[in-house]
């Protein structure tokens, strides 16, 4: 296994023909990445290099904490479950969300305050906000091996998603306001930074996600250190320039994530403007013009009863996961909607 490993990044290295970043006026293209052009490979790290030794000296480790610590983010991958426990410093993993907390494996632990984890089946990236880095891991028999690091992200790499449209995985740097794309050959787990976008209007605003919506990408409303009003920016995919800003309300201004279920946008709100956490909540709205009239819907109290501070929505089949903090007796939601109602709340940890 080490040959073949060593022999295909041999190859990656000699097709590079060239070490370039592509400008916002370059497409992401969505055919299969032959590692031609980047700007930058990763590192291997030792289990990169040798998988099979390193996989034969790891153990398995359980979580061995009682409770969540600021849980981000929750996913489901090949039949696995990740919770990004933020401020334990570790993504955990479990075949069932039965399994108590404490008896989760943990699947990274070389981190500090993790937001996400994304995956396009084969390798998993997950961003190390606090060391500006991106590390990514490969399953090993029962384990996961921290194969490759990238370092040098941003600053604070903060929200990460796979999109297999354009066969690329998006690592936001929430307070510069850039895009990190990284890519790899059908034939190789080796994953390229094959280009770095920036929108210009975020650079001094901390934003801490983004959605991706039929071509198009959602940032949402963020906390501006030069006082820029807040608002929602829709910009094109492919060259990333604006198309449209909406205005919001400075109460709902401290957004964390945006999703569109059915026909509706749902936000999870962590702060106002002035960074109070006591305006957390959740909140949808039919459009997003709505928002600045402050048209929308406040459901966060209504089904999701205790007051904390609301985080990521994801979804796994036809269910959708909170995540929320300052609350230790429920941290972790599941919800369906159906024509519009919420339905099948329940508290999962």
């Amino acid at each position: 296994m080490l040959a073949k490993r060593m022999i295909a990044e041999a190859l990656c290295v000699l097709l590079a023909l060239a070490v370039i970043g592509c400008g916002n006026d370059e497409n992401v293209s969505s055919a299969p990445y032959d590692g031609k052009e980047y700007i930058k490979m990763s590192e291997l790290t030792e289990a990169g290099l040798d998988m099979d030794k390193a996989g034969e000296e790891k153990e398995l480790l359980m979580s061995l904490d009682l409770s969540l610590s600021v849980p981000t983010y929750i996913t489901r991958v090949n039949d696995t479950w990740f919770i990004v426990d933020c401020y334990h410093n570790k993504v955990i993993y479990s075949d069932s969300l039965d399994t108590p907390i404490q008896a989760w494996n943990i699947m990274c632990d070389e981190v500090i305050q993790p937001h996400t984890l994304a995956s396009d089946g084969t390798v998993f990236l997950v961003d190390d906000t606090e060391n500006n880095r991106v590390l990514v891991y490969e399953k090993w028999a029962d384990k996961y091996l921290n194969t490759q690091v990238f370092n040098d992200i941003g600053n604070r790499p903060h929200f990460s998603v796979y999109d297999e449209v354009t066969k690329t995985f998006y690592v936001w740097s929430s307070e510069s306001g850039e895009m990190y794309c990284f890519r790899r050959p059908e034939d190789s787990t080796r994953l390229y930074l094959t280009d770095v976008r920036k929108v210009d209007r975020l650079s001094d605003t901390y934003v801490r996600s983004f959605t991706i919506i039929d071509g198009d990408i959602y940032f949402v409303s963020g906390l501006s250190a030069s006082g820029q009003a807040p608002q929602i920016l829709v910009c094109d995919l492919d060259s990333f320039k604006v198309k449209k800003s909406y205005p919001v309300p400075d109460e709902i201004a401290g957004m964390v994530q945006m999703t569109r279920i059915e026909d509706m946008y749902y936000i999870t709100i962590s702060t106002d403007i002035t960074g109070n956490q006591d305006y957390a909540t959740l909140i949808r709205a039919n459009s997003l013009e709505d928002l600045s009239e402050g048209e929308y819907e406040d459901i966060y109290s209504e089904y999701f009863i205790g007051g904390g501070t609301p985080y990521n929505i994801s979804k796994v089949g036809d269910t959708y996961f909170l995540t929320e903090h300052r609350l230790i007796d429920h941290q972790i939601w599941s919800f369906n909607v159906k024509d519009g109602s919420i339905v099948n709340v329940q508290t999962v940890f």
